[in-house]
């Protein structure tokens, strides 16, 4: 999937290619959890590894690089910056190369903000901070985390170059229809998190049903539909079976049952949820 900075004024500048499926490795923070499965990950086929300097385990997705010796640009990687560390410009440029040594790597495929900073006056420098960062090449790419529409369209007044990624809860039972819209004219796309409501929602009924008449799990009916919005998605998960299964879900074909998807939508939040503060 292609990725890019539109201007205000809607020029496009940096674009980059982004694989439009990845593992994510939050809450895994036991010693050694996260690099295995990173490294399940990569033996399965994942390009795409989605971290955060908050998970605490970035150097572990370094240290997975380097054992699966594989090519730095065949993996994409996505990191991001902490919100308490989200208060200035030279703040932003210091957390990112702390993010740069702890992967052990020398750029950052995609550097996203990881909420909206909470005092508003340091949204401005915090994202020219990010620039900063992108037009130094430290980072490929450069985006947003858990942004509401108001978020987005205040960015217009102070961006060089606008988010190319706003990552988010999507799931079938929080699908933001308006948000991924808003998302989508700032020119940026919609990364899903939490695809599975955090596994809140696996045993509703209609997800069972929907699975078995498709011959596949309810996970991957949910992680199906995510991917099938448009969004790039990046489902948990440090169990290799799973990380397996999961992938699986791209080849399954759920256009029968999207009316039935779509009516699962109910708004639920499984975590946290930044975009509608103010």
């Amino acid at each position: 999937m292609r990725i890019s900075h539109r201007s205000p004024d809607g020029g496009e500048s940096f674009p980059s290619e982004i694989p439009s499926f990845g593992l994510g490795v939050f809450l895994m923070s036991e010693p050694g959890e996260c690099k295995s499965a990173c490294l399940a990950a990569l033996a399965a086929g994942y390009t795409h590894i989605d971290t955060a300097r908050a998970y605490g385990n970035e150097h572990e997705v370094g240290d997975a690089l380097k054992e699966a010796g594989v090519n730095r640009d065949e993996v994409f990687i996505t990191t991001k910056l902490r919100r308490m560390h989200a208060t200035g410009f030279e703040e932003v440029l210091e957390h990112c190369q702390k993010s740069l040594e702890n992967l052990d790597t020398d750029y950052i495929d995609l550097y996203l903000i990881h909420a909206p900073p909470e005092d508003t006056d340091h949204r401005e420098p915090v994202w020219k901070g990010m620039e900063h960062c992108l037009e130094q090449g430290w980072v490929k790419a450069i985006g947003v985390s858990n942004y509401g529409a108001h978020h987005l369209d205040a960015m217009r007044e102070y961006a060089t170059y606008l988010p190319s990624v706003n990552q988010i809860e999507i799931n079938p039972w929080l699908q933001r229809p308006e948000l991924r819209a808003a998302t989508e004219t700032v020119g940026a796309k919609v990364m899903a998190y939490s695809p599975l409501a955090r596994g809140h929602k696996l045993g509703e009924p209609e997800l069972i049903e929907v699975a078995a008449r498709l011959g596949c799990t309810p996970a991957q009916v949910a992680i199906k539909f995510c991917h099938d919005l448009g969004c790039i998605t990046i489902p948990k998960s440090s169990r290799a079976e799973r990380i397996t299964e999961n992938l699986a879900s791209l080849d399954i074909d759920i256009s029968n049952e999207i009316d039935v998807i779509e009516a699962m939508d109910c708004g639920y939040i499984s975590g946290w949820d930044p975009t509608s503060e103010p």
